[in-house]
């Protein structure tokens, strides 16, 4: 009788710290990797375990045996999903952005590149945000995130993007506050005139609803000293290394950094790369670069005209500034938990525990690679960033060498 009640309470004990979660199988075990976490200042070679598409443990030498699934991650890195904070996905069937084919679906791009979170860069506005809602965000695996444009209905191109009646700032605000989970922030882009009322309405409903504001600067009228006076810490500044006809660029003709861009940069206002098909040169870069301009994101400015271009995807950019002198750690911080941060979603970019298993395994592959700038000038390097795995909600839905396959014939 006393055995039997010692082995009762014995099966209580291992109840109850199975229920407290000291003792729990993981679906998913990545072994061995180089993991790099900025938010939990991670560096080293460490296990991550996965359960209900959550981060259960990060840490040395996780026993293999409760696992389902134990991937060898040896020889790359290990890092949360990465986060492009600058495309264009609110794809259809109309000749534009918004609602049209200029858009791109994001799953076609973003998983193979270890993309597991964007945000479109205000192809929407008020008036038709639901639509790309119903039609793109709730129905890919890659997490859509939103900045709502202050042209109430998105990027639709001449005039109506550029109809000051339409920029609303208080139904601006009313429909971020309606989506606070996907609407991150508000967007101004494409503006002819000299007025700066769309730009001040845009801050307005950024003030309002308590969300960056980013400039995509095709405001050529405008000029970027005023600007960049404008923003407040926190927004951002996209289309960063580039020289164009519709703004004034952040270096002088003599490639130093323009007083008012260090100004801005101190203050708190964050520079996004914005690639795009035209909007990334080498000869601003590197100079930016060595004056200390470093990109706060690697938004990639996603869409169709650019897709194909010296834009592959956001791997390629990160690539770029890795062979341009950037380190390692410093490009997959600011591409994972930086980004997450700039977007007011410090949910993401991370490895805790309890957050969602969002994980990319990288390859830094060695060798002679070539990369080009949008005016088809090459840069010669000899490392590339290439995405072996990506995880999506504990899910994998990217694998390239069949590291998570089952069985090796």
């Amino acid at each position: 009788m006393k055995n039997l009640s010692a082995t009762v309470l014995l099966f209580l004990i291992s109840i109850a710290f199975g229920q407290s979660g000291l003792s729990q199988e993981i679906d998913l075990l990545i072994k061995g990797g180089h993991v790099i976490d900025a938010r939990n200042k991670i560096d080293a070679k460490m296990d991550v375990a996965i359960t209900d598409g959550r981060i259960l443990k990060v840490a040395r030498n996780i026993p293999a045996e409760d696992a389902g699934k134990v991937i060898d991650a040896s020889d790359c890195y290990v890092a949360p999903g990465l986060i492009d904070p600058h495309t264009h996905v609110f794809v259809g069937s109309k000749a534009r952005f918004a609602d049209g084919y200029n858009s791109v679906s994001p799953d076609a791009i973003t998983l193979k590149a270890g993309i597991t979170t964007v945000v479109d860069a205000g192809t929407s506005g008020w008036r038709n945000f639901p639509l790309f809602k119903e039609q793109v965000i709730d129905r890919s695996t890659t997490r859509v995130l939103s900045f709502l444009n202050i042209a109430g209905s998105g990027m639709t191109g001449f005039p109506t993007e550029e109809d000051v009646h339409d920029m609303d700032a208080r139904m601006t605000a009313l429909v971020i506050g309606q989506y606070p989970d996907i609407i991150v922030g508000v967007k101004i882009g494409h503006y002819r005139g000299s007025d700066w009322a769309p730009f001040d309405r845009a801050l307005e409903a950024g003030h309002v609803a308590d969300v960056p504001l980013m400039v995509e600067c095709h405001l050529p009228l405008l000029p970027l000293e005023g600007i960049l006076e404008r923003m407040r810490p926190g927004d951002i500044y996209t289309h960063s290394y580039c020289r164009a006809s519709d703004r004034e660029c952040l270096l002088d003709d003599d490639l130093k950094l323009r007083p008012h861009v260090v100004e801005a940069q101190q203050k708190g206002v964050l520079f996004d790369v914005g690639h795009g098909g035209g909007m990334f040169h080498f000869d601003i870069a590197v100079p930016a670069l060595e004056q200390g301009l470093l990109p706060d994101s690697f938004g990639s400015d996603l869409h169709r005209f650019s897709m194909n271009s010296g834009m592959k995807n956001m791997l390629d950019i990160m690539s770029k500034f890795l062979n341009m002198g950037m380190d390692l750690k410093d490009i997959i911080s600011r591409a994972t938990w930086n980004t997450a941060q700039s977007i007011q979603r410090q949910d993401l970019g991370n490895l805790s525990e309890g957050s969602v298993a969002d994980v990319v395994v990288l390859c830094l592959r060695e060798g002679e690679f070539g990369f080009i700038d949008t005016k088809g000038n090459k840069l010669t390097g000899n490392r590339k960033l290439e995405a072996e795995l990506t995880i999506r909600e504990g899910k994998v839905v990217w694998d390239l060498n069949g590291m998570a396959a089952n069985e090796t014939y």
